[in-house]
Parts: structure tokens; sequence; C-alpha cells
């Protein structure tokens, strides 16, 4: 799924709970926090609690009266302006603009006009006389202008303010800008920690859910929604000759029109779970994110020419990397089915 609606929580909401997995972490990050620089890179895969991680070191930074080991209170104002979204000296960035109305726009980048005004906020006086936090997320989305941007903040940050920068994917992050931050690997759960977390949410087949996001329990919460749909298009994927690519790929249409790039995304998600584990078991491997098609697989491993499968591996990558670009989410699946039907000799 696509990250930039984030599947961890948007960045508007009050603070959703600490991922249990993360909490020594951000107990241990916290506990060092004297000895912090001004900027923090947290990365690691997408949908395992980044975003959530970074908030509440964020509001453990403007927390007024912190427990043992920088432990935000939750009680103090500082807290409970955090909790409403309303905290003076919190700024969020993200590829989302507002109208006058409140209401919610999502772009492609975060444009330099943010980070503009990022610099002006980090350069005001403390409302509360406490630290000045900005969160950027996901970091990697900053276009090229937004990114030279930040490196004057980045290399010269005003007194008591601090940088926090969370990324999917830091490679695509200048170098400028990551060799400027202290850079946290952030890790995912242990898949029994993940499970537990998902069953208790009452996700049905947790295990399954789980294994189709590749072990990212925030991905898997999301995907739960869409599990009719994921069947529709595996369905379709076993049978490359009956496969009807207008009509799946039409599919994507029947969600909103704002939804249609976040449908497409998930697409191309579940294409490259199946392409994976068409490899693997084409190698001798195990079907890791699609364990309830096994059967299907192996049929098709048979079959498919390893080549060129790897190389439409790769087409449905740079496909997933540029989803967000503007794109009519339809035609561009339409494509990629026409090609995956083309790895069969027979098309059967």
């Amino acid at each position: 799924m696509s990250d930039d609606r984030d599947d961890e929580g948007t960045a508007a909401a009050p603070w959703p709970p600490l991922s249990p997995w993360h909490e020594p972490l951000v107990r241990t990050l916290l506990a060092d926090r004297a000895r912090w620089p001004h900027a923090l890179l947290l990365a690691g895969p997408a949908g395992i609690g980044k975003r959530i991680a970074a908030q509440h070191l964020a509001r453990a930074l403007l927390c007024e009266r912190p427990r043992e080991g920088g432990v935000a209170c939750g009680a103090c104002d500082g807290c409970r302006y955090v909790a409403a979204g309303q905290h003076p000296d919190l700024r969020i960035v993200a590829p989302i603009e507002r109208d006058d109305d409140g209401v919610e726009k999502r772009l492609d980048a975060i444009p330099v006009t943010q980070i503009r005004a990022l610099t002006d906020f980090v350069q005001l006086t403390s409302h509360r006389q406490g630290n000045k936090v900005a969160l950027i997320a996901p970091a990697e989305r900053m276009n090229a202008s937004a990114a030279n941007a930040l490196l004057k903040t980045l290399e010269e940050p005003p007194a008591n303010t601090y940088l926090l920068l969370v990324a999917d994917q830091p490679g695509r992050l200048p170098a400028t800008v990551v060799s400027r931050c202290r850079r946290i690997d952030v890790p995912a759960p242990a898949r029994a920690d993940a499970l537990a977390w998902l069953t208790a949410r009452g996700v049905r087949d947790a295990a399954n859910a789980l294994a189709q996001a590749g072990g990212a329990p925030y991905s898997a919460l999301a995907l739960s929604s869409l599990q009719a749909e994921r069947r529709a298009w595996l369905a379709a994927l076993e049978e490359p000759a009956r496969l009807s690519a207008l009509a799946l790929a039409s599919r994507i249409d029947l969600a909103p029109r704002d939804e249609r790039k976040d449908r497409l995304a998930a697409a191309i998600d579940w294409m490259l779970g199946w392409t994976t584990d068409l490899a693997r078991v084409a190698a001798g491997g195990d079907a890791r994110s699609n364990p309830d098609a096994v059967a299907a697989l192996a049929s098709l491993a048979k079959r498919v020419a390893r080549v060129p499968l790897s190389r439409y591996h790769r087409s449905l990558l740079e496909h997933r990397a540029r989803v967000s670009h503007p794109l009519t989410p339809r035609l561009v699946a339409e494509a990629l089915l026409i090609d995956y039907q083309e790895l069969f000799d027979d098309g059967g």
C-alpha cells in the first residue's frame, strides 16, 4: 500500500498508541536525549510503525513534565495540545495540502513551499518556551527543491529545535540530507508480535494478511479491508489465458477517483508478491506472500521463463515507484496485465 496515505496514522490525527515492538527503541532514544543531534532520520520498511514512533518522540520533546527517562507524561498542557493536533511548536510536513475548508488534497511530492514555511517556523520563538519540533514524513517525498531548501535548517538549526525525518526509502534522499542526520534503523516486529497485534484488531487469518504485507503489520491491517479485491486479482493471475486485462484493470475505476492511485498501488503490490513467489517456487522455494495459492503457483512455475519473469518484476518495481505521479491508473494496470500474460509461452 501507499505510505503517503500513511498506514501508520494520518498526520493531523491524535497520536495513536506506540507500537509495542517499538517501545524499547523509543525508551532507549529518549533516555539518550541529552546527546541527540538536531535531526534524526528514522528509516525502515513501510508499514511497521515508524511514523508513530516519531510522533511519540515528538510528544516527549514537547512534554512539559516528562517522566523519568524522558517519557511524555501524557497529562500536561503540552501533551494535551499534541493529542489534539494543536501544539503551536509542532509542525507536520507531509505530501498533503488543505484548502480553506480544511479539506485534504494529496500531493505527489512535498513541495518547496512547505519546507520554506518550515524554515520560517523554526526561526520563530517557541510559543510555550520549550522545544520546537518538525516531523517530515515520508521524507523521501520531498522534491529536489524542497530537499535543497531543508539543508540550511539542517546545517544551522536554531537552539532547542528538532527535526524528525521518517523514510521508507532513505536511499531516495539526497546524500547531503542524510549526512546531516543521525540515522536510526527502525526494526520490523517479530512475526509473533505482529500476529498478536493483528489478531487483537480483529484481522481474520492474520498470518496470511501478514505474509501478503511482507511482515509489515500496519500494511497488513490496511490490506485486510481489500481481501475480496485481492482474491479477484489473484484468481485472474492464476489463469493467464482466461485473464481479461481490460476487465480486471477496469475494477480500479470502481474506487472513488481520489483512491484510484492507492488501488493501483495495492494491485501492483499483489502482482509483486505474486511474481516474487512465482520465482521462488520455480527455483524450488516456498511461496511467502501467497501461501494460500501454492498449488496455482506451482502449476504456473513450470511454464514461466525466469529471465522474462525477472524483467517483468523489475518493471513492476519501476511502476510502483512512480505510482504517485500523474497517470491513468486503469491504463497502467491494463498494460501490466497484458505483459503478465505474455510471460507464459502458451498463454495457458
